[in-house]
């Protein structure tokens, strides 16, 4: 199991400024990154310094992620990187926690004895105990939780909330259930207070996250009032509240489940402006065949009649989907009709996993039949596919003005610019490079023309007035 990417240690002495220093390393997706956030900010508010920079702490805690083998590579790779800088003396103690920690505790406790810790994926209580054991009994770690004290490092105007947490759906390939436990839903009232905090901390975007947003609420209460006519449930309803937060222009919602999508959030998308028609909807494979042995509860039809649905609600909507290619049941037939699927639905943004066999779950006993080289081919062999179609539809915006974020200035080159328009997720969409001749403010909006593209990114200037 510990395997791990090749490493380069540089040996570092210890920085006697590093004392009392706590850095949150963040390992795989955003859920991990918000719950760093929690854990920092915990730190925080009982005035711990914190950085992020490893080799600058005294202690190190490592929110490690276990979703696929890379991702378990990745983790243990930055455990013995962390654990190196604790040999050299550069750091006195190393924690490990998040999902990797989670599923492979007794087996890391065994392998690793030099990490001090390991803590699971909800153990805020127990990292606070262990880092700060005379801390004060009154902290209000409630209000950690909603946001009111995270931490987020370099400030952003993007910030992710994690409505909900763990999983009910059977996918058979997916290990999320074994290591973040069962759907629960977060109540509406502490959402919307955490989205108040991020806006007064700058947020300008809200993306909502989840194992899967629309299932969110089912499992909460039903309101104490009957519903009056016309009111919403779940995860719309989630998105109306949210609309009513001043100070947030986006909010963007990743990770909506295709089987028994909700489809009053439509609405709420075609009539509240600050709900970007953006939607993220992980389809995972085409072949109503794989689809069963995954799972899934849909077949190809039902997901292709759901996206021509969304497209005539939400006129102009940007669909983003995510493909598991290699999977036990994809022979070259099944392939094949995924690689038409992709081709036909022509979704504006797509990512590509390679099958991860994965212990515990329901698809491990059909083995991994389809050789390493062969997942790669057809992974490489859909993003050909899916950069022909983002090289059209971007060519078709060049003469628009679009509003984007802007996110950053070039470190080296003066006068450019990179942000996001509304059809850009951050970290895993495209971007828009823009070409300025007068400062652009950073976590501002700007609009800005385009003026050329690429297969994934945008060029543009600003424009005038």
């Amino acid at each position: 199991m510990l395997d791990a990417d090749p490493l380069t240690i540089v040996p570092i002495i210890h920085n006697p400024t590093a004392r009392g220093r706590v850095a949150v390393i963040t390992l795989g997706c955003e859920k991990n990154t918000v719950d760093s956030e929690v854990i920092a900010g915990m730190l925080s508010a009982r005035g711990v310094p914190l950085t992020e920079d490893a080799a600058q702490a005294e202690r190190v805690i490592l929110n490690t992620c276990g979703f696929i083998d890379h991702a378990k590579r990745e983790s243990v790779g930055a455990i013995l990187e962390a654990l190196e800088l604790k040999k050299t003396g550069a750091v006195r103690e190393v924690f490990v926690s998040g999902c990797f920690s989670e599923r492979y505790r007794s087996e890391l406790e065994a392998e690793l004895p030099e990490v001090d810790a390991f803590f699971g994926t909800q153990d805020f209580e127990a990292i606070l105990a262990r880092l700060l054991p005379e801390r004060d009994p009154g902290l209000d770690l409630r209000h950690n939780l909603l946001g009111e004290r995270r931490w987020t490092g370099s400030q952003s105007a993007s910030a992710y909330l994690k409505i909900s947490e763990g999983c009910d759906h059977p996918c058979s390939f997916c290990a999320i259930p074994i290591m973040r436990g069962g759907h629960r839903s977060r109540p509406i009232e502490e959402l919307e207070f955490e989205a108040m905090m991020l806006a007064a901390n700058g947020a300008k975007e809200l993306v909502l996250i989840a194992q899967d947003s629309t299932n969110y609420g089912l499992d909460l209460p039903p309101l104490s009032s009957p519903r009056s006519r016309g009111e919403r449930g779940g995860i719309a309803r989630l998105a109306e509240r949210l609309a009513r937060v001043n100070g947030l222009e986006w909010i963007r919602i990743m990770y909506a489940y295709p089987a028994k999508f909700p489809l009053d959030l439509l609405d709420v998308m075609a009539s509240e402006e600050k709900i970007v028609s953006y939607l993220d909807l992980p389809v995972q494979h085409a072949s109503t065949a794989v689809l069963r042995s995954m799972r899934r509860g849909i077949t190809r039809r039902a997901t292709e009649d759901l996206i021509g649905t969304i497209r005539e609600r939400v006129p102009g909507i940007t669909l983003r989907t995510t493909l598991i290619v290699g999977y036990p049941a994809e022979g070259e037939r099944e392939f094949e009709e995924l690689e038409e699927f992709v081709r036909t639905m022509a979704f504006d943004q797509l990512g590509v996993f390679t099958y991860s066999q994965e212990e515990g779950t329901t698809a491990h006993p059909l083995g991994d039949p389809v050789p390493p080289e062969e997942k790669l081919r057809r992974q490489e062999r859909i993003y050909d596919v899916q950069a022909e179609l983002s090289l059209a539809k971007n060519v078709a915006k060049v003469g628009r003005v679009e509003r984007a974020l802007i996110e950053r200035a070039d470190e080296v080159e003066t006068g450019i610019y990179y942000g996001r328009t509304a059809a850009h997720a951050p970290e895993v969409d495209g971007e828009v490079r823009v070409s300025s001749p007068f400062p652009l403010a950073i976590g501002q909006f700007a609009p800005v023309r385009i003026t050329g593209a690429t297969e994934f990114d945008l060029e543009a200037v600003p424009e005038a007035g």
